[in-house]
């Protein structure tokens, strides 16, 4: 801990004369895009900033809290990965202060679904749990009463009316499982520039062994797979302008990119405002979001989602009449205002890991073939955070996440056909790339993309489409060589 704090100092000293001296006066000059790939450009390898931790050669890379926090932060950010691993158990219990579970659930805990705080993945196999992947449910509004909703945001989508928002296969006892998930792969076969054959395999999703009844005829799937934990704090604290001046949603520019904000219902505020958080930008905050899941992945209320039946429907009788955990003690809910705060804290402060590799040749050459292909048009490569008081552990923190945090139509391949808020059946939120190459180290895979179809980083690239069919052409058209280095690139990051 002493080597991580001194040289998290020294990295601080170094960054706070950055920004305090010449590069502070042209802030716009330090964010342009790099033009020389013979060196890796300054504090290149600090992918978080002061937040950047050295990388662990283990599984818990990506659990580190971020190099700059206070003692006290660092206090609570222990007693929120507390919370974070904490077993939920049926109610009534001999443990009053962790039972709620369900009673329908995905996970009996956050840290079942992020593994080791990294990317969830697919089963296995069809007999195999689906722990760290779900599939939402909605249906297309059914009158002027569902319209309006979405209208206004204060929904994303109209749930299936049996089922609820995600189907859990997972439930107390004495409750059945709302069934079972099914996934079935197809190979198809793209061939690159120079005679190489990549297999990729196509997913299809079904639902079996319904326990409440038919769902609606009009329900549309949404797989989904757990991201990774890392640098949410950061993202945060992106300013909503510096994210909006990417946008481009009518394609003005005639570049073949458009780029959409999705806008949510804050419920802080009580305002609409940017998603950034979940694969189509969904959720405005780190808040919003682990109150959510904690109510629909693990079926414990809280401020944020105080129904302690969590997703269960008027429909799921049984399941609504329940025993809950919600006591007196914890202001009738399950997880309080304390435990949402923690477990808020511990997820903004999950450090990103220092680069590896960052000044050698090949990944240099890669890094010059992700920018040349056309990859930074979504992956935008840096931000400076913008600065709150309340925040400093975040604030004005030169930032490498590689993301735009907008919705960009990803084609015919990666559409879910499911439109959430603003985002429409083929658009999906550019994802963050700081740490993908931990993903092995941490997870012990290499599942990528919102379902984990993609089996390393080529097939995930190759899957990319519709605004982003240009640049995967352009890595189609690469020499082995050349596609090595791109992989070595974004296995440093």
């Amino acid at each position: 801990m002493t080597h991580t704090r001194t040289f998290a100092s020294a990295a601080l000293a170094a960054l706070l004369l950055a920004t305090t001296g010449a590069y502070a006066a042209n802030e716009a000059e330090i964010l342009k895009p790099a033009t020389s790939f013979a060196a890796p450009e300054k504090f290149e390898a600090m992918s978080a900033g002061a937040a950047t931790v050295r990388p662990r050669a283990n599984a818990d890379a990506f659990s580190q809290s971020s190099a700059n926090l206070t003692l006290e932060q660092e206090m609570r950010f222990k007693i929120g990965n507390g919370f974070f691993k904490r077993l939920w158990v049926s109610a009534p219990s001999s443990t009053q202060s962790s039972d709620g579970l369900g009673p329908l659930f995905n996970a009996r805990s956050c840290q079942r679904c992020h593994l080791k705080d990294g990317r969830g993945h697919p089963p296995e196999s069809n007999n195999a749990p689906a722990v760290s992947m779900f599939l939402r449910l909605s249906i297309p509004p059914r009158g002027d009463a569902d319209r309006k909703l979405l209208d206004e945001h204060r929904v994303n989508v109209i749930n299936e009316p049996t089922y609820g928002g995600q189907f859990q296969d997972f439930a107390v006892q004495g409750i059945d499982p709302e069934g079972h998930m099914h996934i079935t792969y197809t190979e198809q076969h793209v061939k690159l520039a120079d005679g190489t054959v990549i297999n990729l395999r196509k997913p299809e999703y079904s639902v079996t062994d319904l326990k409440y009844g038919p769902m609606h005829p009009d329900t549309m799937l949404s797989p989904r797979v757990a991201p990774q934990m890392i640098g949410l704090g950061l993202i945060e604290m992106i300013a909503a302008d510096d994210i909006l001046a990417h946008a481009d949603p009518d394609d003005a520019d005639n570049d073949g990119i458009s780029g959409r904000a999705n806008l949510v219902w804050d419920n802080e505020s009580g305002k609409v405002v940017l998603g950034r958080f979940g694969w189509k930008a969904g959720n405005p905050s780190i808040r919003q979001q682990s109150g959510g899941a904690f109510a629909g992945d693990i079926g414990i209320s809280n401020p944020e989602a105080s129904r302690p039946w969590g997703d269960c429907t008027l429909a799921q009788t049984p399941c609504r009449e329940a025993p809950h955990g919600a006591s007196a003690q914890d202001k009738n809910l399950e997880a309080d205002e304390d435990v949402l705060q923690l477990v808020t804290h511990y997820s903004r402060n999950l450090a990103v890991p220092m680069r590896r590799d960052v000044g050698k040749k090949d990944v240099l050459k890669g890094k010059r073939i992700f920018y040349e292909s056309g990859c930074i048009s979504c992956h935008i490569p840096k931000y400076i955070t913008r600065t709150e008081p309340s925040r400093p552990e975040h604030s004005h923190q030169l930032i490498w996440p590689y993301t735009d945090l907008l919705l960009h139509d990803m084609g015919d391949g990666l559409a879910d056909h499911r439109p959430e808020g603003a985002a429409d059946g083929y658009e999906w939120r550019t994802p963050p790339l700081w740490g993908i190459g931990l993903t092995k180290t941490v997870s012990g895979h290499t599942y990528f993309l919102h379902d984990g179809r993609a089996r390393n980083l080529l097939e995930a690239i190759l899957w990319h489409g519709g605004e982003a069919e240009a640049a995967k052409n352009n890595v189609r058209e690469l020499s082995a060589e050349d596609r090595d280095a791109l992989i070595k690139f974004l296995e440093s990051l």
